[in-house]
């Protein structure tokens, strides 16, 4: 059941007995499997509700924004790199490089006991 004022983007599918709440938004694309509370944005595979900062309501133009629209996956992927960043910053140094043999199967560096 979808609410008023609801805006569905291009390609977006809306499947099973779920109820799209009042001035929401669906992305093109979008694949809603679950209920969405009003004044949300749906976007992705599957559909991942964002309630929004800034409230829609009966009085406004409908909200034809559709580039808009926010990106989980980018923002997502930009807190992901920064978490490794962060990691790596923190890393502890690897250990200094153990010699090997080249590609003939000798030795070089320090004197070896056996």
């Amino acid at each position: 059941t979808l609410g008023d004022r609801v805006v569905v983007g291009t390609g977006a599918a809306v499947l099973g007995d779920i109820h799209i709440g009042d001035d929401c938004r669906i992305g093109a694309n979008a694949v809603v499997v679950k209920s969405v509370p009003a004044n949300s944005v749906v976007v992705g595979i599957p559909g991942q509700a964002i309630l929004r900062s800034k409230r829609h309501d009966a009085s406004d133009p409908p909200d034809f924004q559709h580039a808009l629209m926010p990106d989980m996956i980018g923002t997502s992927l930009v807190a992901l790199l920064a978490r490794v960043e962060h990691l790596e910053a923190q890393s502890v140094k690897p250990p200094p490089h153990l010699p090997t043999p080249d590609q003939n199967g000798i030795w070089h560096g320090e004197d070896f006991s056996i």
